[in-house]
């Protein structure tokens, strides 16, 4: 059945209802503006099922108890924008002065561990692997967790194959030579690279205490969906994870600050580092 952009317009009810199904499944805040945000997320879902609306989506997902229409929803409504190097000032602070001071500390057991918090499609846990192997530690004992919310990008990261589109964004040339092969029209990361780094399910929500210790925990551009008492439930279950002086980096436009004391601010140039005690 054909949709326009007409029929697929969320009544208030329904509205409503997507921002306590989302927020339960996920975390994720939906203010009360979000209406082409969740008509333009959730159209795909209303064309393949081949439902009238938006409101009939709704209708099957309160009568629903299966996972796969669950997932399809969460994972339409996970932001999973990403690109390799992201946030180029940070990975330049790893590599000029975090990495070799962590690197010098641990060579006695040559082991480091590092978890990639709401990692989408991988390249932030890829990027990580190849600067670590650019740096001389391949032959290490070397831990990448990548987590995140949504199968469907999950199953795309353990692939580790990437559109033209996707390698232009952020990854140096060179990694694109030494790191990967052409094969069609994607590019395959080497087994090199992919077997550093393990990918699974994870709901950020959740007790943090199965997992870790880590040296560092990349939870970037992710706080920014939840509510304040979720940040800070998450701040301190991510603290707990990280060996004392191990850091987290967070995207540009989040802080620890007013959410969690705990933490040691660490300003390296033009980025912040946080440092757990």
């Amino acid at each position: 059945m054909a949709t326009d952009a007409s029929s697929l317009a969320i009544c208030p009810e329904s509205y409503r209802f997507l921002q306590e199904y989302v927020y339960r499944e996920s975390g994720i805040v939906l203010d009360a503006d979000k209406h082409y945000l969740l008509e333009a997320r959730l159209a795909p879902i209303v064309h393949q099922m081949r439902l009238p609306s938006v409101n009939d989506l709704c209708a099957l997902l309160r009568g629903a108890s299966d996972g796969p229409l669950r997932q399809q929803v969460v994972d339409a409504m996970t932001t999973n924008e990403t690109y390799f190097f992201r946030d180029p000032a940070q990975y330049d602070v790893l590599k000029s002065a975090v990495l070799p001071a962590l690197i010098a500390e641990r060579q006695d057991t040559r082991r480091l561990s590092f978890w990639s918090a709401a990692s989408s499609s991988g390249q932030e846990a890829y990027s990580l692997a190849m600067l670590l192997l650019e740096m001389g530690v391949g032959d290490w004992n070397i831990r990448i967790l990548g987590t995140d919310l949504s199968t469907r990008m999950l199953e795309r990261a353990r692939e580790g194959r990437f559109l033209q589109i996707e390698v232009n964004r952020g990854l140096p040339a060179q990694y694109l030579v030494k790191y990967f092969r052409r094969t069609g029209l994607e590019w395959q990361l080497k087994d090199e690279v992919r077997r550093m780094v393990r990918f699974e399910s994870f709901d950020l929500r959740k007790s943090m205490s199965a997992l870790g210790p880590f040296d560092i925990v990349f939870c970037r551009n992710v706080l920014i969906y939840f509510d304040v008492e979720s940040k800070r439930r998450i701040l301190r279950e991510l603290q707990a994870t990280l060996f004392k002086g191990g850091y987290l980096l967070l995207g540009g436009s989040e802080t620890t600050l007013n959410l969690d004391d705990r933490f040691v601010r660490k300003i390296f140039g033009q980025t912040v580092f946080y440092q757990a005690p």
